[in-house]
């Protein structure tokens, strides 16, 4: 089991939520909330708030891109194989309409076969309810230790 993931079990959501901050800082500034991590899948929200939004009152595109790879990371560390690291490598993104409320970004890799090398497609994607406002493709790069 990752340590990341150990992490997440024994502290649970809130308190992992607050460490995820210390341990990357930047992640802080949308305030995520983890609602599930696990092999394969990761989910995380953040409240519409002033400090995340852009000149016309909607999610900034950016702050989309942070959750994208936020959960992305966590749910990547989570489900490769023991003795190996990650890194992203680059980041397709698509907005498919305005983020006008809380955002849940998910990020779904049951159909990754976790056990290669190399670059790996991390399929994201953003939610303002049901609504989907974003699309995220990350290439995480997966190699041994």
């Amino acid at each position: 089991m990752s340590q990341m993931l150990q992490m997440f079990q024994q502290a649970g959501p809130a308190q992992f939520s607050a460490m995820i901050g210390q341990v990357a800082p930047y992640f802080a500034s949308i305030a995520p909330q983890f609602v599930e991590l696990r092999p394969g899948y990761a989910e995380v929200t953040f409240p519409k708030r002033r400090e995340v939004l852009n000149h016309i009152g909607t999610v900034h595109a950016i702050a989309l891109c942070n959750a994208a790879e936020l959960a992305a990371g966590t749910m990547t560390d989570a489900s490769i194989p023991k003795g190996c690291r990650w890194i992203p490598r680059g980041m397709t993104v698509e907005y498919l309409a305005k983020a006008d409320g809380d955002i849940r970004a998910v990020a779904d890799g049951s159909a990754i076969d976790w056990s290669q090398l190399g670059d790996v497609t991390v399929p994201v994607q953003a939610f303002v309810g049901d609504k989907p406002v974003f699309r995220a493709d990350i290439t995480m790069y997966v190699s041994q230790a």
